[in-house]
């Protein structure tokens, strides 16, 4: 009984030091640079085009259309390892568990507030404008 119980705090702290995570959850949230959609002459251009993020970190990304072109905004792969914690658009939060798509026809913005759980690189693109340059990565360690 006393070889368990020893070894029961050097069994939990050897599983701690195997968490994957470069995060803590308990902290405020990282706001990242701005993602301008629609930017220069022909509206094709944006203001950032990889993010660096850490796995267990919180972030609010704002995505804000110019309106220039309509974008239809999608990370498929990314959005998969993520949790999402909510998205806010015009002072209203939708809780949801996942996002596909957030399409912006014309000028606006929505915030997306989530914690990456899951290491890798991740593609987002405004559908069918990713040659046209509207396209970029999420780098997640």
């Amino acid at each position: 009984m006393k070889i368990s119980l020893v070894a029961l705090p050097a069994t939990a702290a050897l599983m701690a030091g195997t968490a994957q995570a470069e995060g803590y959850l308990a902290q405020k949230v990282e706001r990242l640079p701005v993602l301008e959609l629609g930017l220069g002459n022909a509206g094709y251009g944006i203001s950032q085009k990889d993010f660096n993020l850490l796995t267990g970190k919180g972030y609010v990304l704002k995505l804000k259309s110019t309106g220039a072109k309509e974008c239809a905004w999608v990370a498929p792969e990314f959005t998969n390892f993520i949790w999402l914690r909510k998205v806010e658009v015009n002072k209203v939060e939708i809780k949801a568990s996942h996002i596909y798509e957030i399409e912006m026809e014309r000028e606006g913005e929505a915030e997306l507030f989530f914690v990456p759980i899951r290491p890798g690189e991740y593609a987002w693109s405004c559908t069918g404008l990713a040659d046209k340059g509207m396209a970029g990565r999420f780098i997640v360690k």
